[in-house]
């Protein structure tokens, strides 16, 4: 890759903070988004190239800004050639637990706000005649798992809206990446909405001895370099994937009986 401008939402921790870090690393300028402007900023002034850092901080939920946010972003380095969106909440609480507005806010979160932030900066990379858009979805984009109902839904979602982007996309050169992590140590289990709208507050067991971060940016930024149409990010969990394709009675069994949280 030659050195390009990556947009990364979701920038301030977990895999996002791990991207910015090894996008920096490979000589590339950054912006960064999430909703706290005030760690951004930090990140950006601890970082040995602040010059290289842009901070663009917003609320994937308020879709009215997404426009100008786009020129915003277009204005900071004069371009952006790669849109990352890792920015997300993820869900720990059985269906007929979940109120309807938290399975609401995951769909808006998730899918329209990633969505309406692609489509928002689309006019400028069919303009511009490229781009690339690189979606962290997750493993359960590909199967549902007890405990994640709307936050399997929200992921199965993104995989058919850009995989639809994508055929729609090839003559404009541009190009989507779908990304599925596995366990990977972040917090996300720890921001996890539950039944009631509440954090979880608690990091899982399988979370805690997963991949790190900063190995999963590294195969991330692989990944994309490689113009990989999909990615399968983890440890021995991503196999499940194939499981569900070849074995899909096992893997069903498997899931029923699987302690998961």
């Amino acid at each position: 890759m030659k050195h390009q401008v990556v947009w990364i939402t979701g920038a301030s921790s977990g895999i996002g903070l791990a991207l910015v870090d090894k996008y920096l690393q490979e000589g590339h300028k950054t912006i960064i988004s999430s909703r706290s402007e005030e760690i951004l900023l930090e990140l950006k002034n601890n970082s040995e190239r602040p010059e290289d850092v842009y901070v663009l901080p917003f609320d994937l939920s308020k879709q009215d800004e997404f426009e100008k946010l786009c020129e915003k972003a277009v204005q900071a380095f004069g371009k952006v050639d790669l849109l990352i969106n890792n920015g997300g909440i993820s869900q720990r609480s059985l269906a007929i637990e979940t109120k309807l507005d938290v399975d609401k806010k995951l769909m808006e979160v998730n899918f329209f706000g990633t969505v309406a932030l692609s489509k928002a900066l689309l006019p400028y990379f069919i303009a511009n005649g490229k781009g690339h858009f690189a979606i962290v979805s997750s493993l359960v984009g590909k199967f549902g798992t007890p405990y994640r109902s709307a936050y399997a839904a929200s992921k199965h979602a993104l995989h058919g809206f850009f995989e639809s982007l994508r055929a729609e996309l090839y003559q404009n050169h541009i190009s989507v990446t779908l990304i599925c992590p596995g366990f990977i140590r972040t917090n996300v289990s720890i921001n996890a909405l539950t039944g009631d709208g509440t954090k979880l507050n608690e990091m899982d067991d399988a979370q805690e001895k997963g991949m790190s971060p900063e190995e999963c940016a590294k195969i991330i930024y692989k990944g994309i370099e490689a113009g990989k149409e999909e990615m399968l990010v983890g440890g021995k969990e991503k196999y499940a994937v194939y499981l569900k394709r070849f074995f899909p009675g096992i893997f069903s069994k498997i899931l029923r009986k699987a302690k998961v949280r």
